[in-house]
């Protein structure tokens, strides 16, 4: 893309830096205002994001999935990322996620879980009363 060619418009990220080709025919740098298909992609990508949040938010007040599953939506994170970060094995993170395994878990796994979704132990626990109230 040459200097003159970055796109100007305006967007939420702001300035940006891009790689171009200046008048001489060298890479450069130049600043970009935002690009629409990149906002309009971006846009895209945000609302699949809120609508995961908003179908694990029913699926846990319908008792058809613990916390977990809203605060790992919540936090845009899937089964490796939660087993890398708690030393759970994807099997058995996928059992938590049911509610009635979920209720049985020790304060040691909560604590592990509110860890790594940045919240208290009481929080995730009565996640459920605490959403329904919004």
């Amino acid at each position: 893309m040459k200097k003159e060619d970055i796109p100007q418009d305006k967007g939420a990220l702001g300035n940006e830096v891009s790689y171009v080709v200046d008048e001489n025919g060298k890479y450069t740098t130049g600043i970009s205002n935002g690009w629409d298909v990149k906002i309009k992609a971006l846009d895209v990508a945000w609302s699949d994001i809120e609508k995961k949040v908003n179908e694990a938010k029913q699926k846990l007040l319908n008792d058809e999935a613990s916390p977990i599953l809203y605060f790992m939506e919540l936090k845009i994170m899937d089964l490796p990322i939660v087993a890398a970060y708690t030393g759970f094995w994807q099997w058995q993170i996928r059992r938590h996620l049911k509610p009635s395994v979920f209720n049985r878990l020790s304060e040691k796994k909560i604590q592990q879980y509110a860890e790594l979704f940045e919240i208290t132990p009481g929080e995730l626990r009565n996640a459920k009363q605490i959403l329904s109230n919004r």
